[in-house]
């Protein structure tokens, strides 16, 4: 009978404009900004990934920061960023999923947001175009590029996305350099990393890396072990007993001052 009535609810509220309904977010970096009820009600509820969010607020005054949330989804920590790092700082959010790259848009308008940048593309290590797959649900927060094993078909309903490659951005001034990089695109970070190869040389940002498969992981810490980086594990709740894949990872470079603007 629960399961019928929370089938029921989840039809109601995901094709009537009640889903749009304004709320606040009650914790979690992104407090007291304006939201949407429905789906994925725990991230205005504060009940959402709460160990990345105490590890946000251990960044202290970040007034002023570049950052970049690459696999933005509906924009919780891109919205919370941007209410921190003021009108001199910069955030850029990255969301391929046609569906969710709508949400995030709704809710930077929702805040009046103008240093939060939105790009409807994932990050890659070449321009251009590929396909999201989707396996038929738009709505799911796991829509991602190929996996290296994976093959694309019928069963997976792609979309075709845009490409963009990060260090190019920042060659052209579209793009601040970051003091801070936030990644979670399913499997894909190496290769978006590996697109902003130069601008992390350079300027050896902050970032938290969501681990999803172990190419991804060898190609993460290829590049940036070179680069005299520390990492550790945030939080211990995912459920994973691997050491990084399914995890959430802080890097830090070993000799670190205060980002600037």
């Amino acid at each position: 009978m629960r399961l019928v009535l929370i089938r029921f609810l989840d039809r109601f509220l995901a094709f009537t404009r009640l889903q749009y309904w304004p709320v606040r977010v009650r914790s979690g970096v992104a407090a007291g900004a304006r939201w949407t009820l429905y789906p994925w009600s725990s991230y205005w509820r504060g009940t959402q990934e709460s160990a990345m969010h105490e590890t946000l607020a251990r960044f202290g005054d970040i007034e002023g920061w570049s950052c970049w949330d690459l696999g933005a989804h509906f924009g919780i920590y891109s919205v919370g960023l941007a209410r921190h790092v003021g009108s001199t700082g910069e955030v850029a959010a990255f969301e391929p999923n046609p569906v969710s790259y709508a949400r995030l848009e709704r809710h930077r308008r929702m805040n009046g947001l103008a240093t939060l940048k939105t790009f409807a593309a994932a990050v890659s290590d070449r321009s251009g175009t590929a396909e999201l797959l989707t396996y038929g649900d738009l709505r799911s927060t796991t829509t991602h590029l190929a996996y290296e094993s994976e093959t694309g078909g019928s069963a997976t309903q792609p979309v075709s996305v845009r490409t963009v490659v990060l260090d190019e951005l920042v060659a052209t001034g579209q793009l601040r350099s970051p003091d801070f990089i936030k990644v979670d695109v399913e499997g894909h970070a190496h290769r978006a990393l590996a697109g902003a190869r130069h601008t992390i040389t350079a300027r050896r940002p902050i970032l938290i890396i969501a681990f999803h498969s172990e190419p991804e992981a060898q190609g993460v810490f290829d590049l940036l072990a070179p680069l005299g980086y520390e990492h550790s594990v945030i939080g211990t709740d995912s459920g994973s007993t691997h050491a990084v894949i399914g995890h959430d990872l802080l890097f830090v470079p070993k000799v670190h001052g205060p980002p600037g603007p």
